[in-house]
Order: structure tokens, then sequence, then C-alpha cells
């Protein structure tokens, strides 16, 4: 550690995870010659409570009376744990989204780190064929295919157990193939080398994104790369990244939901003979731990992770990709409130290095930049290896007889696809069996106790249940209103569906995708393996099935109810639906079949609905972009919200109410506009009343300033029993 200079004028400022909106300062500990390092930890008193906090500077002074300052006790880190840039990137994401420093610096520590224990080991256990197991011949476990599988992955090198098991392996298929002596344990970092395979044919578009990208290496640049479903994204990522790798510099890869990391880390499998490593909320906490230091140490070549990664450390970034970098899931919407992706791309800035955000659809931000040319544009409009885009139809079902939201001519369809041996996918984006559980008597209706919504019904197990806040009951045998028996399920679920289909097509496989079907942490990884393996089959899911995933067998995609997504009371409701239709859409005929898609509705005149169906994306969004300009919405302008929750509303409003009338003393801006207290669209959700104030204006620079007034200002109100208040800065929730 450095020599201490002056002990009568040194303090240490810290970030210290407590919901205080600002860093705290500690004199040094006492008998200690040496100071702590920036981005170390240090073990600081609070209260009764001694808590783990980071070194944000070293400082001669203070406005606070060093009389009244504590000294901290331990120095935990001889080096810094959280580097310089990634620090920065930290201290700026708690400022730009108005949220408490010690609660946001915090995520650039790994969970074990966070608890003041060392880093982890950063050697990782995996398993490598034996000489016995080299030698085994293709056939020799017929009877057994996940052991045959397994020999068959560890051929092209050793992998670890995260990649197995993201692969669809488990603990069974290590040990009998461990006892049969035809694998064994190794470490794995220690032993690869940062190499990869030939890469496959680039077409021209696929070409100049990946010379642009690459000459882009060593500096800041942001590139966006819109294609078409199947047109060769990932490809394009691929050959990024090697150049990246030739450079020795490391790769993050941010993917919005942990369902994409499989089929994606398979594909970097098999083109890299490179450490990779995955972070995400499925992995136990020493595996985040032991992947988190490999990043750390530069041990780990290419990281695969959801939002949370976006903190990571690495040693030497060379690279930032974000996949479908349009999904609403790399929005954190609780605790802190942010966008990976917007702090991904400040995160290259710090860094030097260029980001790439991929996707078919691609969110207006970052369409309206690509626009101004702030991002360069690369446009991938065919799909890769000559297959060709699904046609698309929309059936009018107004009026006709519809089983489990199946109209006849979709059955027809699904009956022919079958036939000859393909796959279909239908989209249906309401889990359980029906929204509602209602009395045919009196008309009572299953609610939750604590939210300003219906319960919805669940038959696997049976029960009703919120889907906001989680409540569950058991399923009434009568109505607790009348006391009668004729309770009836009203709308549409995936199980309703599920069940139709299995009477309808009893001798093809019918698997149910959403998160009560998916819920292990393997689920998805075994599913997707399932399903390269099967013939003909339906699969029937949610929004789970739309993001990135690539079903070459699929050649007839149904959207149930694309209705449902039409009344959003949010004004990016209509871009999200064009998204998810397209995304879902994109799904049929990535192979050299043919697909078509077939979108059931009762409005097929709206524009919308038209629009997916005639226009391409680019088109689309300038179309969406014009409406959003004639506003005043974003990307035309910028948004924000204080967002309130209370154990009831009139504390709630008042409260508010009281933060806009001394902000309005101020002499304000005028620039910006407040509107509210409004109660939320869901006024109340798990027992408390949420309600806002919605602060916007033509200049992101001036919104800013007018919400760090607005927090100034509530942070200083005494605050009623039961309520809490946040700052929401590009507010993904509706308003």
């Amino acid at each position: 550690m450095p020599q201490r200079p002056d002990k009568a004028q040194t303090l240490l400022r810290c970030a210290v995870p407590v919901p205080v909106r600002g860093y705290l300062d500690y004199l040094p500990v006492s008998g200690n010659e040496a100071l702590p390092v920036t981005g170390g930890r240090i073990l600081v008193p609070l209260g009764s409570r001694q808590l783990v906090g980071i070194v944000t500077d070293i400082l001669g002074s203070t406005d606070i009376n060093p009389a009244k300052l504590k000294r901290a006790k331990v120095y935990l880190d001889e080096t810094a744990l959280i580097d310089p840039n990634v620090l920065r990137l930290l201290a700026w994401t708690a400022d730009y989204y108005q949220h408490p420093p010690g609660e946001t610096l915090v995520l650039g520590l790994s969970p074990r780190e966070r608890r003041g224990e060392p880093p982890a080991n950063v050697q990782e256990a995996g398993f490598d064929l034996t000489l016995r197991g080299q030698g085994l011949s293709e056939s020799a476990l017929s009877r057994a295919p996940r052991q045959q599988a397994l020999i068959v992955a560890l051929r092209s090198g050793p992998k670890t157990r995260a990649e197995l098991r993201a692969l669809g392996f488990n603990s069974d298929n290590f040990r009998a193939l461990t006892a049969r002596a035809l694998i064994e344990p190794v470490d794995i970092f220690a032993d690869k080398n940062w190499d990869w395979r030939a890469p496959l044919s680039a077409n021209t578009h696929q070409n100049a994104a990946i010379e642009a990208i690459s000459s882009s290496l060593g500096q800041f640049a942001c590139h966006l790369l819109e294609g078409v479903t199947g047109s060769g994204k990932t490809e394009v990522y691929l050959q990024a990244i090697a150049d990246a790798l030739a450079r020795q510099e490391q790769t993050l890869v941010l993917v919005p939901e942990i369902g994409l990391t499989p089929q994606l880390l398979q594909r970097f499998n098999e083109r890299f003979d490179a450490p990779i490593v995955t972070l995400h909320s499925g992995l136990g906490n020493a595996e985040r731990d032991r992947n988190w230091h490999a990043a750390r140490t530069g041990e780990a070549a290419i990281i695969i992770g959801t939002r949370s990664a976006v903190f990571a450390p690495m040693r030497s970034p060379g690279l930032i990709i974000v996949d479908e970098e349009h999904d609403i899931s790399l929005n954190q919407q609780d605790g802190l409130r942010y966008s990976a992706r917007d702090v991904a791309v400040k995160r290259a800035q710090l860094s030097g290095c260029p980001i790439v955000l991929g996707s078919a659809t691609p969110s207006l931000e970052s369409m309206a930049n690509a626009t101004s040319a702030r991002y360069q544009w690369h446009r991938l409009t065919k799909r890769a290896g000559g297959a060709h885009p699904p046609t698309k139809r929309l059936i009018d079902i107004r009026g006709l007889a519809l089983r489990a939201g199946l109209s006849p001519q979709l059955e027809t369809k699904m009956t022919e696809v079958l036939s000859r041996g393909e796959q279909v996918l239908l989209f249906l984006n309401r889990r359980g069996f029906a929204p509602t559980l209602l009395c045919h008597d009196c008309g009572w209706i299953a609610e939750c106790q604590n939210c300003d919504a219906r319960q919805t019904l669940h038959k696997k197990p049976p029960r009703v249940q919120c889907h906001h806040c989680g409540q569950q009951n058991p399923l009434p045998k009568h109505c607790p209103k009348c006391h009668g028996h004729r309770l009836v399920a009203s709308g549409l679920g995936t199980e309703q569906t599920e069940q139709a289909l299995r009477k309808d097509f009893p001798e093809v496989p019918v698997y149910r995708v959403d998160s009560d079907s998916m819920s292990g942490r393997h689920a998805m990884s075994t599913f997707t393996q399932t399903i390269e393996q099967t013939g003909p089959c339906i699969m029937l899911g949610t929004q789970l099935l739309a993001k990135g995933h690539h079903f070459p067998k699929v050649t007839c995609v149904g959207v149930l109810d694309a209705d449902s997504l039409l009344m959003s009371p949010d004004f990016r409701g209509e871009e999200r639906l064009a998204q998810l239709l397209t995304q879902v859409g994109g799904r049929a005929g990535r192979a050299q079949k043919p697909g078509e898609v077939i979108i059931q509705t009762r409005h097929p005149e709206h524009p919308i609905m038209t629009a997916v169906l005639e226009k391409d994306w680019r088109s689309l969004s300038a179309q969406l972009l014009s409406s959003r300009e004639a506003q005043g919405l974003p990307p035309n302008g910028a948004l924000a919200a204080l967002r309130c929750d209370s154990a009831n509303p009139e504390s709630g409003a008042a409260f508010l109410l009281a933060v806009i009338n001394a902000y309005q003393g101020t002499s304000p801006d005028l620039s910006t506009r407040l509107v509210g207290p409004l109660s939320a669209p869901m006024a109340r959700r798990a027992g408390l009343y949420r309600s806002h104030i919605v602060i916007t204006g033509p200049q992101r620079s001036r919104v800013h300033a007018s919400v760090k007034a607005l927090v100034a200002i509530a942070s200083g109100q005494k605050l009623p029993k039961g309520l809490r208040w946040f700052v929401d800065i590009d507010p993904s929730e509706p308003l």
C-alpha cells in the first residue's frame, strides 16, 4: 500500500451501501501508516453496524468537522478491486440515475466481495476427455444419448462446469462418465489459450460491418447493427470478437435474458478455443464469484451476461456487444433503475473501445442516433445462407369460432406443416389458464387483495395468482359472494391452449414455454437441446420464445392474440408491439424451407398491424419517430419521473405536491415541465399506492438539472411512515 503523506490531513471518502444520497468521509485506520487504495474496500462503522465501503477518493479536507468523523476499522485490499474506468462508470451511473452512490458502487463487486471476503480463486473446475474417452467410438454410448453428447461436446477441448450446464448437461452425466474413466476433472483457465476457428463465409453486408467494427478497435465508436431476423448478426459478432482476441483484448457480450445464453454459448464454444464465462442470476454465488474474478484478472477472454454484467471488471476491455439492444429486459426496474444498453455505451466511451448494438428491431432511440450519424449504421437486409424472409398474413378473427384461441385457418395450416415433419411456434403473451375467474351467477371476479388487478387462474397446480405481487390463493370451490358453484374461466392463457393442442394433435409433442414451465436454472437450455433433436412439434409460449432463439425447423409462427398488446397505456406501446410481432415472426423459415407468419387480430385495419405486414423496420421506425416528434416525446426530448410508494394514497400525493410547491419557489427552469402528482396506471400494487411526477423537456441536460433540484428538495422532506420515493430516468414503465 502507498505510504500516507500526512496523517493529520488525510480523510477517506467512501461509498457505503446505505440509502444515503452522497459519499461518507472517514478517518484512516488508527495506527496504520499506510493508505487504502482507491477502488479498494475498507471496513467502516455506521451506527451500530460495520459495513464494507469502497474508497473513492483520498482527501485533505472535508466540509464536516473532523472531530465528528469516525475511523475506518480495516483496509481489506492491497490492490483495487474496481479499476478507475469502472469506478468512474459507477459514479456516473449513480449521478445520471440519481441513485445513492453506496448502493450503486457495490455493483462493481462480486457477491463474496460485497460481504468483505477476499476475491475468489480464478481457477474453475471443469472436465476433459481421458485417453480412453478420446478413443471412444461414436456409437459406444448409444443407449445413453446424453452421455454420448457430453463426450462429443468435449472433443473440441475441455470445458467448465458452467459451459457444460449451459449445454444441458448435469451432475449425473458428469458422475457417470467420471466413474467409467471417460472424462476427468481439470482446472480450465490454466489450460486454455486464446484461439479461434475459421469463420463462416460472410456476405457483402456482413463483411462491411465486420471491417468497420474491427477497424475501430482501440478507440470508442458506437455501431448499430440492424439486421433482419436470421441475417447473421451473430457471425458479425464472432468475427469482430476474433479480431479483438487477436489484440489480446476481452469482449463483454450483454443479452437480455438468461434463456438466450445457452444457444449463444454453444455458438461461441464452437468458434473459440478461449476461456468464456457467464454472469447471470441463474449461477450460484460461488460460480459467479469465480467468473467475476476471471474477468477481472483477464483469464476470461469473453464474458457473456445479463444486464448487471455491464459492471463486470475487465483487465483489457476491447469490445462490448449488446445483443437484442431494444429489449426491455435490459432495463432494471427496481432499486437502481438503469438501462444496461445506455450504461454499456458510456462504459465503451470511458474504456476507449467500440460497442456494437445489435437487433432486428432497434429501439427508436438507437434509430434516431443512427439517423443523425452519432452511431455508425450497418444494415443486414438479407437472411444468411440464402434463406428467404417469411410471408406474413393477418387473419380477421371477428365472428370466427375459436378453439382455445386457435382459428380454423391457423389449425389447418398447423396440420399441413406438421404433416411435412416441420415445427410450429405459437405465441401467446399470457401465462396461466385464463386471466380471469368469475362467478356466472353474480359476476364476482377473483381480484388481488394487494393490487388493482385480477388474479389469474392456473390449473397446474390449481390456484389463482396475482402476476404483479405473486399472491396466491387456493382455487375456490364456490363463489365467496353468492356461494354459487358456477365459477367460469374468462379469457385465454398458455395452459388452456396447451390443453386444447394436446387433444387436437395427440401424435405431436407440445412444449409450453413460459415462466411457470421454465423455472429451473437449466430448463431453457434443456428445452433448446430437445427441440434441436426432435421432429415435428408445437411450441407454445410467451415472450421467452420470441427473443433471438434459432429454431431452424420452425416454418409456421402463429400469433394468437395480437390485440392484447394494442391497448397499452405506455407511449412506447406501439413501438413494442411492432418489435414483438417482428421478432416472433422472425422465428419462422430461418433455414432453407420457407416460413409463414399468421397474425390473428380483431383489428386488421390498425396502422401498426398493416405496417408490420407491409413495411421493413427502417420504414416502420421512421413512421413511429415522426409520431414521437410531433408529440415531443423521446427520443425527441427527455423524460424522467419522481415516483412514490406509500401506505395510503393521500400521503403519497401530499408528499409529491409539497415537493412541487417547494420546487416552484426556487425559480425553476421554465424549459422543463412538471406534471402531477398522478396515479400510476396500476394505482395500487403489492399493498402500496403508487403516484409520480413527470418531468419533461426538450433538452436532456435541463431535465436532469430539474431532477437534481427535485431530489434535493425531496431529500429534505420529513417522510410519513410507510412512504418511499425514488427517481426514474428515461422510465421504461408506463406513466
